[in-house]
């Protein structure tokens, strides 16, 4: 008997994982190393810092999933209830990791932003863990508060002013986006546990009143609204990237210039291989390559939710609330990549989940995922009526 699926009295029952799950993972993951690869090579193999090695990012996306993929492997054997005891302690390591990384001799500095602390053969970025950790701990307070829901002082504002201390800290490095994102997840696991709809939109007026004054108070930000406003009219200045990736956009057309063809990515457009990914697959795979990314995501989505469904009618909502807070967080950091490539929205520095180069960011999907996992790992156990 396959310790995947069981026979009872000559009835299969359900498997113990989802291969079609397992499946859309890895063909992420490995249209991400093709995408990756594509869009380093050229600049790569004449570039000094990468010692004229066209391999060099190639080689460290594969090290990097590896070490997602282990890494995985591991969270993967710890039960929810686990995850759910630990928490508010993880969310506090991903604090502490904010802060360190904003102090000098600690955190590097590249470009102007204060994101990494270097560690040998990679530099961490907090801001990747904290998306993380934010769901675990907004899935774990939801359900220790889910009596407080209706209540703004017993139920919102605790919750929001640590995220908010969380968001603070990642916007003075700077990186909005991944403050967006946080929020979102936030926004999404309050409203999936239950919270009422006028406290639910309460809170998305005062994110948005926040955003807001996050735009009008930085001079820089509120030059890429200009950009995103009117690109073409500041083509050499903010509006650079985003006219570069609108001419890959058009320039694949339906079915693209061919895989490696492209040009945009030959030095015209910065920060293709992980920031505008999306506009090296428009560019070389068409519309088309782009239509299935984003059904593919959008089945990934799905299945989280599903697997968050699953676990309520099992009565596990504290597992089904991480399974779709991680379903936002894909989700989202999914589209607003590809907003912002294709132009929709303001220009932000979000990676393409598990297909964008960095280590990371592609680490703490693959922990994410693994997390997600054993969700529905254990659904399945329960469904066969074995004890967790």
């Amino acid at each position: 008997m396959s310790y995947a699926t069981a026979v009872v009295n000559g009835r299969r029952l359900l498997p113990m994982y989802d291969p079609a799950l397992l499946f859309v993972i890895a063909l992420i993951a490995a249209m991400g190393i093709v995408m990756v690869f594509s869009a380093t090579i050229s600049t790569a193999e004449v570039s000094r810092l990468t010692g004229f090695d066209a391999l060099y990012f190639l080689k460290r996306q594969l090290v990097y999933l590896a070490g997602g993929v282990l890494a995985g492997m591991l969270v993967f054997q710890v039960e929810m209830r686990l995850w759910q005891k630990a928490a508010p302690w993880i969310f506090l390591v991903a604090l502490l990791l904010l802060i360190l990384v904003l102090i000098p001799g600690i955190g590097l500095r590249v470009n102007g932003a204060r994101r990494w602390i270097p560690l040998g053969l990679i530099s961490l970025q907090p801001a990747e863990l904290m998306k993380l950790a934010v769901v675990l701990y907004a899935a774990d307070y939801t359900v220790r508060k889910a009596a407080f829901m209706h209540s703004w002082t017993k139920g919102l504002i605790p919750l929001v002013g640590v995220i908010l201390l969380a968001g603070g800290l990642v916007i003075v490095q700077p990186d909005a986006g991944s403050f967006a994102v946080m929020c979102a997840i936030t926004a999404g696991v309050l409203w999936l546990g239950g919270m009422r709809v006028r406290i639910f939109l309460a809170l998305v007026v005062l994110l948005g009143g926040a955003f807001f004054a996050l735009i009008v108070t930085e001079p820089f930000r509120m030059k890429r609204i200009a950009a995103f406003m009117d690109p073409w009219g500041m083509p050499m200045a903010e509006g650079y990237q985003l006219t570069h990736s609108l001419m890959a956009f058009g320039r694949g057309e339906w079915w693209g210039v061919g895989l490696g063809a492209g040009m945009e990515k030959q030095g015209y457009l910065p920060e293709a291989h992980n920031d505008f990914l999306m506009a090296v697959i428009a560019e070389e795979t068409g519309f088309l390559g782009v239509l299935v990314v984003l059904l593919v995501f959008a089945w990934l989505i799905w299945r989280a939710f599903l697997i968050g469904r699953q676990a309520i009618a099992l009565d596990r909502t504290y597992s089904a609330l991480v399974a779709q807070g991680i379903g936002v967080w894909l989700g989202t950091q999914a589209l607003i990549h590809a907003g912002v490539s294709m132009g929709a929205l303001p220009t932000k520095g979000l990676t393409l989940p598990l297909m964008s180069f960095g280590g990371s960011a592609l680490i703490a999907v693959c922990l994410a995922l693994a997390i997600l996992l054993r969700v529905d790992f254990e659904n399945r156990l329960m469904m066969r009526g074995k004890p967790i």
